[in-house]
């Protein structure tokens, strides 16, 4: 085994990590790839290279790009409310407070525009993040935030019913945004957001195994879903609470473009290498040069960036936010749990342990795929969160590796 092979077997027997793979691609070619641990551990699996994950909020980038190519074709600007296409949006109101009473709002002072959702500053939420009355109502209103029963037209509708938590434009409020912005390009489309990313994205750079279903006949090259209890042992999650399903049932017709696809790391590769090709893959072309500039080119002011955070934890100490993903302004503070390399590389985690970063300074790209799912209660505990310090390790190897 390669020394990044070594450092997370190192996690998997100490009962920390179920498994993972990982590659990294650099000038042109993979130079590093390993599958390390168990794919399921009950039916003694073995990870392999092509083991589907469900990559969560690995989804938000790519959702980003297909907006960004209907973007290029005119069927919008950044700057245009989104009731154009959700009416349901036109009068929208805001909590004067976001853990307050629900009927203590405040009119919004303009519409809400895609630019807002694509840089997650339009008010919009995760219920779970918060502590108030619009907690439950997020969830008695959208279902599960992954796999939601609630048909795409009713959760629009149900999202517009339900104050924001800051004014459009004012802060960034990591949340439903994403979610949002893929049910939008599906109105535009006239068909599924599974349906646009197919033909527009994964179809043309050849990523066969991406998608928000897995067929039956990969059903065993799936990862399962490892998570803690409350003492710390690893267990297996093959269903979160049914936010995220194993099987998604035939009949559900909402489909998440911020956390809901799966994948592997060599599809993912072939998306991230967008972003060190300006734009191109092995000369298909999704976006112009100058649309990848402004995705990949911080939105946010000094305050919002100070002000960003996640369950009391900073988002944006050394990078900035693009339109729908992360990228570093400064190479020396920036951790590389979020993204790690010169001025300008970009990337986004996955909740479930997804990792992938595409530095254009060095033209490189490192991906890393596990499913390791702990609840946010058990982030004090420190419980669950070794697959950080396995990706972290990961960074610190791949990036000494020789060029």
């Amino acid at each position: 085994m390669d020394d990044i092979a070594k450092a997370i077997e190192a996690y998997v027997d100490a009962d920390e990590l179920a498994g993972a793979v990982t590659l990294v691609w650099r000038d042109g070619r993979i130079v590093q790839d390993c599958a390390v641990g168990w794919r399921d551990m009950d039916a003694t699996a073995l990870m392999t290279r092509d083991t589907i994950f469900r990559i969560a909020s690995m989804t938000k980038p790519v959702t980003s790009v297909a907006a960004l190519m209907l973007m290029e074709e005119g069927r919008f600007a950044l700057d245009d409310p989104i009731s154009r296409w959700a009416p349901e949006f036109a009068e929208m109101r805001v909590l004067r407070s976001p853990d307050g009473p629900l009927d203590e709002t405040d009119p919004a002072v303009r519409e809400i525009t895609f630019d807002d959702l694509l840089t997650h500053r339009s008010g919009l939420t995760y219920g779970d993040i918060h502590t108030g009355p619009i907690v439950a109502a997020y969830r008695a209103a959208l279902g599960w935030d992954i796999d939601s029963h609630v048909p795409p037209d009713a959760w629009i509708a149900a999202l517009a019913s339900l104050p924001l938590i800051d004014q459009p434009g004012a802060g960034f409020h990591y949340g439903h945004s994403a979610d949002l912005l893929g049910l939008l390009i599906a109105r535009m489309e006239a068909t599924s957001l599974g349906e646009v990313l197919a033909r527009r994205i994964f179809q043309p750079l050849g990523m066969k195994d991406t998608g928000f279903i897995v067929s039956p006949d990969r059903h065993d090259r799936r990862a399962r879903m490892y998570g803690f209890d409350a003492a710390g042992r690893m267990i297996a999650r093959d269903s979160l609470d049914k936010a995220c399903l194993a099987e998604r049932p035939a009949d559900m017709t909402y489909e998440s473009g911020g956390q809901g696809l799966w994948s592997t790391v060599d599809d993912y590769l072939a998306f991230a290498r967008l972003f060190v090709g300006e734009g191109a893959v092995d000369g298909v072309r999704l976006l112009k040069p100058q649309t990848l500039a402004l995705m990949t080119a911080n939105r946010l002011t000094e305050d919002q960036r100070a002000r960003a955070e996640t369950f009391g934890m900073p988002l944006f100490i050394a990078h900035g936010f693009g339109l729908g993903l992360a990228v570093v302004l400064d190479s020396e503070k920036a951790a590389a749990t979020r993204c790690k390399g010169g001025v300008g590389t970009v990337g986004w985690p996955g909740a479930f342990g997804g990792w992938w970063q595409a530095d254009p300074t060095d033209g490189s790209v490192m991906v890393f795929l596990a499913h390791n799912r702990f609840e946010p209660e058990q982030l004090a505990q420190g419980i669950g969160l070794s697959v950080y310090g396995a990706i972290v390790k990961f960074h610190a190897l791949a990036s000494a590796l020789p060029h």
